[in-house]
This record gives structure tokens, sequence and C-alpha cells, in this order.
């Protein structure tokens, strides 16, 4: 599909969450910008979003000391989409530390994560996702880690677990979630997070917002881009409010950046 985008110059927007996919598209760089498109892969829940707001929270610095990424769910019920790409999704996922790109191991790392509320305090997992991918391809990071609480990943691998359920009328199921990002550069520390309904819901919002940036001009340049890197990312979240994502920034004092762990 990107194939045919290039040849017939049309600006492309997927929202594949596989690293390699991701890294695949953007490695096609020069083509888009030769063509003069703009090429955003993961524009999404998985992915785009973390990007976003890493970029808010550095403030659109271009590298990083640490960025840190905790997604909480309160449950997960796949969709059959999300079942088939576990099946075939066999390519190793990595992460930076200390500088070095690394390959999860297995088994992966675990620890407890602080969320601000309502999820507090949870038991997560090193697990990245495409954010891994998207936020090296612009920011220069000597560690970057993701995060996911152990709730939602048992309910994903129970074959029991039913798809989602539409509970309202605009066809969102009633899982919450919150992806809460760290930054560390220097002495500044930052940080900002998302929270709604519905992780599935909450890409055709990224996504269009994406797309209609591109075509009104509001987008930085062309070529293969991460979100964060092709918009300014305060304000793109903001604009997610309708949506009815809640975003929050703050600056991160050392002291409480260390009580932390991040």
């Amino acid at each position: 599909m990107l194939d045919a985008a290039l040849r017939a110059r049309i600006h492309y927007l997927d929202v594949a969450a596989e690293q390699r996919a991701v890294a695949d598209t953007l490695a096609r760089d020069a083509e888009a910008r030769a063509a003069g498109l703009t090429v955003l892969p993961a524009m999404a829940f998985y992915g785009g979003l973390a990007d976003l707001l890493a970029s808010a929270a550095l403030d659109g610095a271009s590298d990083a000391d640490a960025v840190d990424i905790a997604v909480a769910l309160d449950g997960w019920h796949p969709t059959r989409g999300t079942r088939i790409t576990g099946e075939r999704n066999r390519h190793p996922r990595s992460y930076i530390e200390h500088g070095r790109t690394l390959h999860l191991p297995d088994p992966a790392p675990v620890r407890t994560t602080d969320f601000p509320v309502p999820f507090g305090r949870q038991e997560t997992v090193l697990l990245t996702l495409s954010e891994a991918v998207l936020v090296p391809h612009h920011i220069a990071c000597r560690n970057l880690h993701a995060w996911m609480n152990l709730a939602p990943l048992r309910d994903l691998h129970d074959p029991a677990t039913p798809a989602p359920v539409a509970t309202d009328d605009s066809g969102r199921s009633a899982q919450r979630f919150m992806v809460d990002v760290r930054v560390r550069r220097g002495a500044h520390h930052g940080r900002a997070t998302a929270s709604g309904r519905d992780i599935y819901a909450v890409t055709a919002p990224l996504l269009a917002e994406a797309l209609q940036r591109i075509l009104d001009g509001r987008v930085r340049g062309c070529g293969a881009l991460a979100a964060g890197q092709a918009f300014d990312a305060r304000d793109f979240l903001a604009a997610l409010a309708p949506a009815g994502v809640a975003v929050a920034l703050e600056a991160v004092t050392v002291a409480e950046a260390a009580a932390s762990g991040s």
C-alpha cells in the first residue's frame, strides 16, 4: 500500500503497532521526501499517542537521557485483528538502555509503577511496541523503556476473553486507559499523561486529526515522520479533548523523579 501511495503521490498514514512494520516504513523517508509526501506510521493509540506525549514532555527537545512510557488498562477485550496480529508478529521487540538497542529478554523484567489516579500502583512488565521505534526516529534517547500493567495482558492471553462491546451511542467500550510518559534531559524532568476510554476508539481521532493537519498545512515538512516530529505535540494533544482524551503536562522536580524511579 505504501508503494502505491508513493507512486500515486498520495500521503500515507497507518495504525501499525508492530515495530518491524514501523521501522520498514520509516526507512522510506528519502523516497517520501523526494515525492513531497508525508508518511506517518503508527498514527494510533499504540505508537503515535506515546510519541506525542514524549515530545510534549520534552517541550521540543531532540534528545533525552531517558524516556519512560507506561500504559495502564483496566482490562483488554481484544478485537480479532489484535489476536491475529499477536499470532503473526514474531519479530523481536527492542528497547534502549545506556545508548544500546537491545532485544526484549524472556522473561521480561517486571516492576511496580505508580500511575496517577484512578490506576495508582500497578505491577507492570517491560513491553515495547511501535513507540520504541517512533521516539528514537526523531529524539536521540540514551534510555527508552515502555511498560504495561499485567491485568490486561492476562485478558489478552486468555482465548475466552470476548471482543469489546459498545456501551454508549459513540460505540466506545467501557475500557479505561492511561498513558504516562516521563522524560529526563539533564536537569529537566517532565511528565505527560493521557487518559480516556477505549484504546481502539482513540485511534480514529488521532488519525483524523493528523490527516486534517496534513491537508491544511500544519505539518512540519514531508518525509517518513513520527507524530511528534510532524506536528506541534502540545497543540495536537489539546485538540483531542473533544474525543474524550484528557491530557496533563507537568514539570517534575528532581526529588519527585528520584522517588518515582524515573
